[in-house]
């Protein structure tokens, strides 16, 4: 405690500096948990947390016994484990080629298409993919229909939902994926590449030896971190693509809880609070497990 205060007397700017971020960590982050406590209660608004009534593990229990249960588990993780394993690739194999790219217009171009999709509006892009997908007018079951296949109805078949889902995710967050890694790649010591290139390595061989090898910790980092966030798909872009006709596969977590805890009849603060308390837990348990496993297989850990 008296370093850290002599260190707050050499350079005051630098904690002065962190005191926003961390004032806000605790303001909406840390004293908001105790209202997870109304997992535990029959909440009531006007009672309070301290006259509402006690009810202990009632909720999990009615979550855990409920019809829906297993389908929107299993749709969660099933969409999370296809966007991870279909999206973690795709901004390394894009920064690896854009690093060799030697034409800056085409670097920054290319950069530049990738990357605007992200601050497009969930609403929009959505609205984009069901124009694009249309049935009787989309542009691309007319393009079907001209080389002679059935058109498709994509949003109508549930099938097809993660898949649209997943592939839609890749197209609008692969730019932004994508400077991260460069940034990794521009602190890769360039004395590497010279000695690679004066042993005749090839730029594929460049790839695999020497940029992927000083990637794999940030790629380990941002690893965990996905996959700590494993039950959280997103809620906006689902209730968007969601429909009667593809309800099977597309209810996850997020879509049940505002559906069955705020839009049922009765708001069940409670029931909701229980389901989102128990999806947090699981986050924690899959974080620690797998910066666990990462640090016991030598690479990067977050702690």
């Amino acid at each position: 405690m008296v370093q850290l205060f002599r260190n707050m007397r050499k350079v005051p700017q630098l904690y002065l500096l962190c005191l926003l971020p961390i004032l806000y960590i605790i303001i909406f982050k840390y004293i908001p948990m105790y209202g997870a406590v109304i997992a535990f209660q029959d909440y009531v608004p006007h009672k309070g947390f301290f006259g509402s009534d006690w009810v202990g593990l009632k909720h999990f229990r009615n979550f855990f016994n409920s019809y829906e249960f297993w389908k929107v588990i299993k749709n969660t993780l099933g969409l999370s484990f296809y966007g991870l394993l279909a999206g973690f690739p795709f901004p390394i194999l894009l920064a690896l080629c854009l690093n060799y790219v030697n034409r800056p217009f085409m670097k920054k171009s290319v950069q530049m298409i990738t990357y605007a999709p992200h601050f497009i509006s969930m609403v929009v892009m959505i609205g984009i993919i069901m124009q694009l997908l249309d049935p009787k007018t989309g542009i691309v079951n007319m393009l079907l229909a001209q080389i002679g296949f059935d058109k498709i109805d994509f949003f109508g078949n549930p099938d097809h939902f993660k898949s649209l889902y997943v592939w839609s995710g890749i197209w609008q967050n692969v730019g932004f994926g994508c400077i991260i890694y460069l940034a990794a790649l521009a602190g890769i010591d360039p004395s590497l590449h010279e000695a690679a290139v004066m042993d005749g390595a090839t730029k594929v061989q460049r790839m695999w030896h020497v940029d992927i090898p000083g990637i794999i910790p940030v790629a380990t980092i941002l690893l965990i971190m996905n996959v700590g966030n494993m039950m959280d798909v997103g809620f906006e872009k689902v209730l968007l693509m969601q429909n009667p006709l593809n309800v099977s596969t597309s209810e996850v977590i997020d879509t049940y809880v505002y559906k069955v805890g705020l839009l049922s009849t009765g708001i069940k603060y409670s029931y909701a609070s229980a389901i989102g308390l128990f999806t947090s837990v699981i986050n924690l348990i899959l974080l620690f497990t797998v910066n666990k496993v990462a640090k016991k297989l030598g690479q990067t850990s977050l702690w």
